[in-house]
């Protein structure tokens, strides 16, 4: 049973449908395996075992993931008549009232939901170490940070809680900690997945949700079951001319690929983020593709100060959205210091900040879309660390400015597909010496998803990691 949960989704579903596995008997393999080695990760927040024991009962065979089970993070995804905290007290005994339109798309293409998956405060940080539920551990090695926000949902499907997870991303919060838990990310084309019915778009469309999964097939085949647009939308892309879980093995052609070392805003990048690049690009080219290092000309300071009013802009907006709909008044007590910080400092800016940022950020598009005309891919890597001891972003006094800048740089070659709205997909291609996984980037043209699946599934195929197995969790 506990081989189960390292299968794809894709391949649960087939041992399902054709009747080698119960729905039931599925659904009972995550929960022993959450039982076995949640207490030692800490990457589920909220079981829900007996709920999901009875859904797996009704299961039809007729849905496309039909008794797969799948973990929700504890963000933005609401599922009726259970708790929703955005990992903050402020919300600690919220429950939601009715689905969000993309666990709705969930449960219709037949996936079972198991629990809930751990978060930092208000999705604010790279890495997953909340107050309210405690730190989330890396599987790879359990002293280390999952990375975040989506670190819950990332750690689990490394460990094999599970084959899928939700995660969602507003400047890499699932491409991080699929990099640091060596797992398959795709953030998809803003506007791709449904944000409704509470919102039309979040952070000026910085955010985005999908899932964390083992392969490259599973994160197209379920998004072909959760995209399009849900009525009221403010926007959404193009849609794609075939299904996505059909660009997966597909030839890709000789693509242009850029790639890059360095990050358009300045931070310092370890040596296994540049080495996992630069092999990454090397087997590119022995694959046939073109290659050569480039990227967007993007101001660097413009970028920084844009991206941050937007973020001091929407944690902000979380806590008093969230004081509107709940009818409590927010105090410093309610939250933790850093995110507390946060609101504070949103009061020194003026509302035509936010459009100033709105029109800087829709300029960095257009500065960076030219490179794509001469280049399909770009090519960077995920993080500009491997990952971190948990404890490394917490607030040193003596060096003050330390945990904000670690916090802003680890995702610094991530956060520009929010500001752009493109795809990007986080691929687990490296490993350190010491046994951590190290992502690798693939940036594709807004609403493309289609080139970028198609060559990740080629690298995935060129350099597997299915094989690779956490050795915290092999006992």
């Amino acid at each position: 049973m506990d081989q189960l949960m390292r299968m794809s989704a894709v391949e649960q579903a087939r041992l399902i449908r054709t009747g080698q596995v119960s729905a039931p008997e599925m659904v009972e393999a995550a929960i022993q395996q959450i039982e076995r080695l949640n207490p030692s990760i800490n990457a589920v927040v909220l079981p829900l075992f007996d709920r999901a024991r009875a859904e797996a009962q009704r299961v039809t065979k007729d849905a496309p993931f039909a008794g797969v089970p799948l973990l929700l993070k504890d963000f933005l995804a609401e599922y009726a008549g259970t708790r929703l905290t955005d990992g903050s007290r402020f919300l600690r005994d919220h429950v939601s009232s009715s689905d969000s339109e993309l666990v709705a798309r969930y449960r219709r293409a037949g996936f079972i939901i198991v629990g809930k998956t751990n978060t930092p405060e208000f999705a604010s940080k790279p890495t997953t170490e909340p107050e309210l539920f405690g730190a989330t551990c890396n599987p790879w090695n359990p002293m280390y940070s999952a990375g975040g926000s989506s670190g819950g949902s990332a750690a689990a499907v490394a460990a094999g809680m599970a084959a899928v997870a939700h995660a969602n991303d507003g400047g890499g919060s699932i491409r991080c900690p699929a990099s640091w838990c060596g797992v398959v990310g795709l953030k998809p084309t803003r506007g791709r997945n449904p944000l409704g019915p509470g919102y039309g778009d979040i952070g000026a469309g910085l955010i985005c949700e999908h899932v964390v999964t083992h392969t490259v097939l599973d994160s197209a085949a379920i998004l072909d079951c959760t995209a399009g647009v849900d009525p009221g939308a403010p926007y959404w892309p193009p849609p794609p001319v075939r299904p996505f879980a059909a660009e997966v093995g597909s030839a890709p052609g000789r693509l242009r690929i850029g790639f890059s070392t360095a990050p358009v805003a300045q931070a310092a990048v370890h040596a296994d983020c540049r080495r996992a690049v630069l092999e990454a690009a090397r087997r590119c080219e022995a694959l046939g593709h073109h290659v050569d290092e480039a990227s967007p000309r993007v101001n660097a300071e413009r970028f920084t100060e844009v991206f941050t009013t937007l973020w001091l802009g929407m944690v902000a907006w979380a806590i008093r959205d969230w004081s509107r709909r709940i009818g409590r008044e927010p105090t410093a007590d309610d939250f933790e210091a850093h995110t507390w910080k946060m609101f504070t400092l949103d009061a020194s800016r003026r509302p035509s900040d936010l459009f100033l940022a709105i029109q800087d950020m829709q300029r960095m598009a257009r500065e960076v879309a030219p490179f794509f005309t001469s280049h399909d891919v770009w090519l960077t890597p995920t993080t500009t660390q491997p990952p971190q001891p948990n404890g490394w972003f917490d607030f040193d006094p003596a060096s003050p400015q330390q945990a904000t800048q670690r916090i802003g740089d680890v995702p610094k070659f991530t956060a520009i597909a929010n500001m752009t709205g493109q795809p990007a997909i986080s691929l687990p291609l490296h490993w350190t010496d010491d046994g951590l996984p190290v992502g690798v980037q693939l940036i594709g043209r807004y609403g493309d998803e289609a080139t970028i699946l198609r060559l990740a599934a080629q690298l995935e195929a060129d350099m597997p990691w299915r094989s690779r197995v956490p050795p915290q969790v092999t006992t």
